[in-house]
């Protein structure tokens, strides 16, 4: 593994246990050449994902760009680090156990949503807005009044 300050290629394992229930390994890392310590995670990938965007562009799937959106939409929210990373695990399981290494892009965001909306509904609003590209209030209007149906009846 090489050191991301040096960039010396030889470096050592000072540390290895398992992480996020047995799904990943963490490991402490220490470079010879500059003294530099780091964790790396290493996880089980059961087959190459490949995203088939909108616009029928193809891309490799990337846990970091999903886990980057996810922690975006739940910023600030009281959400543990530790279910955050639980979540971002079960949706990649369930990604690679789709059976298909040609996943469209419109299915990843409904995915992502649907989790969302079970653990935080100000989150789920969140991704919604950058998924389907609200572009005036009334979008978020109209998709917070679907998530509520009952509530405009109460008020009346």
């Amino acid at each position: 593994m090489r050191c991301p300050f040096c960039g010396h290629i030889d470096t050592q394992v000072k540390d290895s246990r398992p992480a996020e229930e047995h799904v990943s390994i963490r490991r402490r890392r220490f470079c010879p050449a500059c003294g530099g310590r780091f964790t790396t995670y290493e996880r089980v990938q059961l087959r190459d994902l490949v995203v088939i965007k909108s616009n029928g562009r193809r891309e490799d799937f990337d846990r970091d760009k999903l886990e980057r959106s996810i922690r975006i939409a739940l910023q600030k929210r009281p959400i543990e680090p530790e279910r955050v990373d639980q979540m971002i695990s079960g949706i990649v399981r369930r990604l690679e156990s789709l059976g298909e290494t040609d996943i469209p892009s419109k299915q990843i965001g409904e995915i992502v949503m649907e989790t969302l909306a079970r653990i935080d509904t100000v989150a789920y609003v969140r991704f919604a807005s950058v998924y389907k590209n609200f572009q005036a209030a009334d979008d978020f209007d109209k998709f917070v009044s679907e998530l509520r149906p009952d509530a405009t009846t109460a008020e009346k």
